[in-house]
């Protein structure tokens, strides 16, 4: 039996390697596609125009990390955690603190959810203002 040379392998090897690269396979729809045939691809969602308006936001990126800041927010957090009437949406909202300026974020259940956090929010020592931007889920 003759053996192909080292060379011969690897000319084999890339030859092999090369055709492949050219087949691009559509996981799990069993088809293939060459470079140059036009295959439909679906469209992603854009959320763009409703992002659009909230580029201003704060996110908690937006925290404050001084300690009197860090302090107010964890307060404002227990101070919800502790009643056991909030639902898990309000328990997770999103709450910042800048220099005593507190932004409240999220989806909560309810009207009175939504009144009830600004106002624990409004009761913690160091605050200055709050920013109520707590929404209501609708049904």
């Amino acid at each position: 039996m003759n053996m192909p040379s080292r060379y011969g392998l690897l000319t084999i090897t890339f030859l092999l390697a090369a055709s492949g690269c050219d087949v691009k396979s559509d996981a799990g729809k069993g088809t293939a596609s060459r470079p140059g045939t036009a295959t439909p691809s679906p469209s992603a969602p854009d959320n763009t125009a409703s992002n659009r308006g909230d580029s201003s936001a704060k996110t908690p990126m937006d925290q404050s990390q001084s300690a009197t800041d860090v302090k107010i927010s964890a307060e404002i957090r227990r101070a919800i955690m502790e009643d056991k009437g909030m639902s898990t949406n309000a328990q997770n909202c999103k709450i910042m603190t800048e220099k005593g300026s507190v932004t409240l974020r999220g989806v909560v259940d309810s009207q009175a959810e939504r009144d009830s956090i600004e106002m624990k929010a409004k009761a913690t020592p160091g605050v200055t203002t709050v920013s109520n931007q707590l929404e209501v889920k609708t049904k």
